[in-house]
């Protein structure tokens, strides 16, 4: 496939990028700082874009088969909530005018149900240095639930997925939809590198379509 990959210098856009490329498919990616990108690969295309400027993102992410976004605010920006709602909107907006109908968003944990009628970001020993960002994410959903016009999936890490949640890829997890995923320890628990894993599965076999789903150990 031709794969559009937006925010492809984080820890997450980055073993993304690694995974689709050693599969063997096309990648753009998208990003404000193309000297984080250190890569030479006869598939990869990078392109330099902001989210923001929906006309132009449109015109990159147009004649691609898919758009995978693992756009984030920064931790550290006090606009944070805003700043994540408005660029994942644009982001959606611009997937919308460029004629691509298929669109992956990696996304957080908060929004999954622990209990009935509780999400994970609403309990109490939720940590609140992340709770504006998964309060973030887990409204974008709410909104992104509402598109009729894109094939769009939301996939939800395993709650323990720390930016820096490295580990060897195994190639494995197991696979969930609106409750987390749990090991016979009781831990939600994956490294990146098989998150990732998980992400190009679904854009190759399309199963969560208008869906979101969630992968663990």
């Amino acid at each position: 496939m031709k794969l559009a990959l937006i925010g492809a210098t984080g820890n997450i856009g980055l073993a993304t990028l690694n995974e689709a490329l050693q599969r063997g498919h096309e990648v753009t990616a998208i990003t404000r700082d193309p000297k984080k990108l250190d890569i030479t690969n006869d598939k990869l295309t990078i392109v330099t874009a902001d989210v923001a400027d929906i006309e132009n993102l449109a015109a990159v992410l147009a004649d691609h088969d898919a758009v995978i976004s693992a756009f984030n605010a920064s931790w550290a920006d006090p606009n944070m909530y805003d700043n994540f709602i408005a660029g994942s909107k644009a982001i959606q907006q611009a997937v919308k005018q460029s004629g691509v109908k298929r669109l992956l968003v990696i996304g957080g944990a908060g929004s999954l149900e622990i209990a009935p009628g509780l999400q994970l970001v609403d309990s109490p020993d939720f940590p609140p240095q992340f709770k504006t960002g998964a309060s973030a994410a887990r409204d974008y959903l709410n909104i992104l639930k509402e598109e009729i016009n894109l094939d769009w999936t939301f996939l939800s890490p395993a709650i323990n997925l720390h930016p820096d949640t490295h580990g060897p890829r195994t190639g494995k997890y197991r696979v969930g939809t609106d409750q987390p995923v749990f090991d016979e320890q009781g831990q939600s628990f994956i490294v990146i590198e098989d998150l990732v894993v998980a992400v190009i599965d679904e854009l190759e076999n399309n199963n969560f379509i208008k869906r979101r789903f969630t992968v663990a150990y």
